[in-house]
């Protein structure tokens, strides 16, 4: 188990305008692997490391037939043990084998289960059939036997499947590395769905085989005229919203030590909110009085589950009237206010950072 702890520093959160995933180091190529479609639409996402580090990722190849994408991250630190690629290893029924990955979003977690089947062919592709727990989020994710060696890579695309979890087999993969010297890390490449050629530029046929290419695979997905709002702010704070998106119209990222939250409730407000501290274990009454009493207008502070938290709530018809700069401003000014406070809560009255706080 210590050796798969040791992997863990290499496996990753990856994070969209559209939901998040998982990806996993490569030393061929110095790349991250994750599936197609959890990066489907776009052409740059965040990856984040177990220490809530992010950094840009660019989408260099892609092949959505084989349900594979190449991220090229130039930030990342190069993990010091990584899943094993390079080995002959032949899967057979029954065998253990560990999901590493990040389900719903949560930290970093290992499932463990057996293989039922080696080769279920789904959709004219097989596919390794496990019955180990794999959930959104887990998708792009290694599947590694106990010695570490990488056995698939995890794809929750068949949902309606009880109790039964898919894995692209790792030999697939290894076919689709022995083109990465073919790609333009400037520019994102295609895996032609007919001849499984390299395609490195915007075309209607592949050169190769001429089928007809879907010109939507090099395009990014729009994104909503709130979501431009939001980012617009986020901007202000010289944050690059890309690495602060996790999901549709959810936005998350730290301003100092501080957490902040942006998203949409319930299809009618947009809320930001900030977990400054956990409540201290004396001067109670002091910190009470600080928030009952304190003018921190137009943002709240209330206490919920032990916590100190700052907020500001504005319904969504508000951004599209007069005083849509002035409530934009204040969701960008709330990250600082929330830095501000989170200082002053600890130094002040004794609380303590959460442990979202950085």
């Amino acid at each position: 188990m210590n050796e798969l702890n040791n992997i863990g520093t290499s496996i990753y959160r990856i994070h969209t305008s559209s939901g998040s995933g998982t990806g996993f180091y490569s030393e061929v190529g110095n790349i991250v692997i994750t599936n197609y479609h959890v990066v489907a639409g776009t052409l740059k996402v965040s990856v984040e490391n177990q220490n809530r580090d992010r950094f840009l990722a660019k989408i260099i190849y892609i092949n959505p037939r084989k349900d594979l994408a190449f991220l090229k991250v130039d930030d990342l630190v190069k993990p010091e043990k990584t899943v094993t690629s390079d080995h002959d290893t032949i899967t057979k029924v029954r065998d253990r084998v560990l999901v590493l990955g990040f389900p719903y979003g949560m930290p970093f977690t290992i499932t463990e289960g057996i293989i039922s089947n080696p080769n279920q062919m789904i959709e004219g592709n097989g596919f390794i059939q496990t019955d180990a727990a794999i959930n959104p989020g887990n998708s792009g994710g290694p599947m590694v036997d106990e010695q570490g060696n990488l056995i698939g890579i995890v794809t929750s695309k068949f949902t309606q499947a009880d109790n039964m979890g898919f894995a692209i087999p790792y030999r697939d993969l290894l076919s689709e590395l022995e083109v990465i010297d073919d790609i333009d890390v400037n520019t994102l490449s295609l895996g032609c769905h007919g001849c499984n050629g390299v395609i490195n530029d915007k075309t209607d046929y592949c050169p190769s085989c001429g089928c007809e290419i879907d010109q939507r695979y090099f395009e990014e997905a729009p994104l909503s005229q709130l979501s431009m709002k939001v980012e617009n702010a986020i901007t202000k704070l010289g944050i690059d919203p890309i690495l602060a998106r996790c999901g549709t119209e959810y936005w998350s990222f730290h301003q100092g030590s501080a957490e902040i939250r942006m998203y949409v409730y319930d299809n009618n407000y947009l809320f930001a909110v900030s977990p400054l501290n956990d409540l201290p274990r004396t001067k109670l009454d002091k910190i009470y009085n600080y928030i009952l009493t304190e003018d921190t207008k137009p943002y709240q502070l209330s206490i919920a589950s032990n916590k100190v938290f700052l907020s500001y709530r504005v319904h969504l018809s508000d951004l599209y009237s007069e005083h849509e700069e002035q409530i934009l401003n204040n969701f960008s000014h709330l990250a600082e206010k929330a830095d501000e406070l989170d200082d002053l809560f600890v130094n002040d009255y004794g609380a303590k950072m959460t442990e979202y706080s950085k």
